[in-house]
């Protein structure tokens, strides 16, 4: 079965970095779109940034300049690297993957994210 797991939460100063990554498996297909979802306590779950199978990306905002979201199609494993963090970035990410072949979402668990003032 397709598997999402995520990794390289932690909890950090603020303006340090992290990088998380996502790896895929179970999967032969390439995902259309991968991407980082955040969710904090109370709060709706949004879209932070994601990646196409081409490349384009799309950011949310507060993130620009500050996050990269990249990926390795060959191994359907996406990556988001954080810098300059801020407390407000405190959030559980979630990683998100679509297949247009399959009209399938899949989630990952979550990692935490915590980021101290």
């Amino acid at each position: 079965q397709v598997q999402l797991v995520e990794s390289g939460g932690d909890l950090v100063q603020a303006g340090g970095s992290l990088r998380l990554s996502c790896a895929a498996s179970g999967i032969i297909f390439r995902f259309n779109v991968m991407g980082w979802y955040r969710q904090a306590p109370g709060k709706q779950r949004e879209l932070v940034a994601d990646i196409s199978g081409g490349g384009r990306t799309n950011y949310a905002d507060s993130v620009k300049g500050r996050f990269t979201i990249s990926r390795d199609n060959a191994e359907n494993t996406v990556y988001l690297q954080m810098n300059s963090l801020k407390p407000e970035d405190t959030a559980v990410y979630y990683c998100h993957a679509h297949s247009m072949v399959y009209g399938a979402d899949y989630w990952g668990q979550g990692t935490q994210v915590t980021v101290s003032s």
